[in-house]
């Protein structure tokens, strides 16, 4: 099995060389690995250039989902491996993976824990955010459960669902699982093979106040689904006092739309 691995990157010159040093410390070595650098102010590009094993695909700032999508568009390999540029791997990330799918024909997409870590330190993951034994679409409303550094995926199967929805600025990942998770399975890899960096300002969940306005929008494609109404009301209904805390007229707005349309669907 070939793999590619894809690395989006903004403004990530401090963190991208320890990302890719990961990737070629794996045990099972990658066939290709591409940084898609996102209109980046800084040297990130020279990072990736410093690598002979890397290839660099600049563009404009049109943000990860395009990042990620592109990068998909330019792999040449039937498997796509996604890593953030402030995330790092196991050395054996792909190959417990790698051995799953061999073992597992049909299983397109597989995902594996991880470790947090904070301030150097590794950080205690809360309890509703470890990873369920059996990941289901309905388990998955409430929050993102999958880190995109985690997942592998068959390349014509992502292209095949659509990839990233490149209107989404945040959230990305949310959508994309739930939408492969309403037809079909994402496999878990129990062990913690990924650490993710957190606590840094410029991290996309760290930049966007709201994060449920993306889970909404993501969710309105999937009315048909049971509980998927009552999930958009209640999120709708904390959204709602959140923006009347912070006075925020924009968010009130989308609000009442959202739930003139629910109306509307009942």
């Amino acid at each position: 099995m070939k793999i590619s691995v894809i690395i989006p990157a903004f403004n990530r010159v401090k963190t991208l060389a320890r990302a890719i040093d990961s990737v070629l410390a794996q045990s099972y070595k990658v066939s290709e690995i591409i940084v898609v650098d996102d209109g980046s102010s800084d040297a990130t590009s020279e990072v990736a250039k410093n690598y002979p094993e890397v290839l660099l695909l600049r563009q404009n700032n049109l943000g990860v989902s395009t990042a990620r999508n592109n990068g998909v568009m330019m792999a040449s390999y039937e498997w796509v491996a996604f890593l953030d540029s402030d995330d790092t791997w196991h050395p054996k990330k792909l190959a417990f993976q790698i051995a799953h799918h061999k073992k597992n024909l049909s299983s397109l997409v597989s995902y594996t824990d991880e470790v947090w870590i904070r301030n150097d330190k590794p950080w205690p993951v809360p309890k509703k955010f470890r990873k369920p034994e059996q990941l289901s679409f309905e388990n998955s409303l409430d929050f993102c459960n999958i880190a995109p550094s985690s997942v592998l995926i068959n390349k014509e199967y992502f292209e095949r669902v659509g990839g990233f929805d490149e209107r989404f600025e945040v959230c990305e990942d949310y959508d994309l699982w739930l939408r492969i998770l309403k037809e079909d399975s994402i496999d878990l890899i129990p062990q913690a093979l990924i650490n993710k960096y957190g606590g840094a300002d410029d991290q996309l969940s760290m930049k966007f106040k709201f994060l449920d306005r993306w889970h909404i929008l993501a969710l309105f494609k999937h009315l048909d689904k049971e509980g998927v109404k009552e999930k958009i009301l209640f999120m709708c209904e904390g959204l709602q006092k959140a923006a009347l805390k912070h006075k925020d007229e924009k968010l009130l707005d989308e609000c009442a739309v959202w739930k003139l349309r629910l109306s509307e669907e009942i």
